[in-house]
């Protein structure tokens, strides 16, 4: 078996407030990891930190997040799956990421997530909606719903996955003795 990692993250802002309010829930984006630490994580949010309006599909820098939100708390969760759905999914951001200015926030999505109507204009995902169809895609069904209308509550409802950590970003960036990798993790090879 392998592991993959979902992160759930709260920041502050506006935005992010309106987002809180709709889902009741403080967690209000959605990452996927190849690794426990977000060394090598991506998302559909802001391409910069700094700039809430332009946002598409990014690989994350955790360090540049928390001097954009030093207060942003996460919460990293393990989902198992095989080797050859790890590969894939690996395989699959890896292209996304070479071609990460084909896709786009889609804003328009959050409007049918209200309605509760499924919308999919091509290569425009909300965080949440792109990791839905990427592992539904590679057999990891994380709700019944249509992907586009997926929220990260669906994440964090999740039964099949073990919160590794909870806590500030801060702690992620720069660890303490209180949150170690997994030692299977770290002997895990690719």
């Amino acid at each position: 078996m392998a592991r993959i990692y979902i992160a759930l993250v709260d920041t502050p802002g506006i935005f992010a407030y309106l987002i809180r309010h709709f889902l009741r829930q403080k967690y209000i984006h959605v990452v996927i990891s190849l690794d426990a630490r977000l060394e090598e994580a991506y998302s559909f949010g802001r391409r910069n930190p700094f700039i809430p309006v332009i946002a598409g599909f990014e690989r994350e820098n955790k360090r540049k997040i928390l001097r954009a939100f030093p207060t942003a708390d996460y919460m990293i969760c393990e989902m198992e799956c095989t080797r050859q759905q790890k590969e894939q999914i690996r395989e699959t951001l890896e292209q996304a990421m070479e071609h990460r200015f084909r896709y786009h926030y889609a804003v328009l999505g959050l409007f049918f997530i209200l309605c509760g109507r499924p919308f999919y204009q091509k290569n425009h995902y909300t965080c949440s909606s792109y990791i839905a169809k990427l592992l539904s895609e590679n057999g990891i069904q994380v709700s019944e719903k249509h992907f586009s209308l997926v929220t990260p509550k669906d994440f964090y409802e999740y039964p099949d996955k073990q919160v590794l950590f909870e806590g500030a970003l801060e702690d992620i960036v720069y660890p303490e003795e209180s949150w170690r990798l997994p030692e299977a993790e770290a002997a895990y090879e690719y």
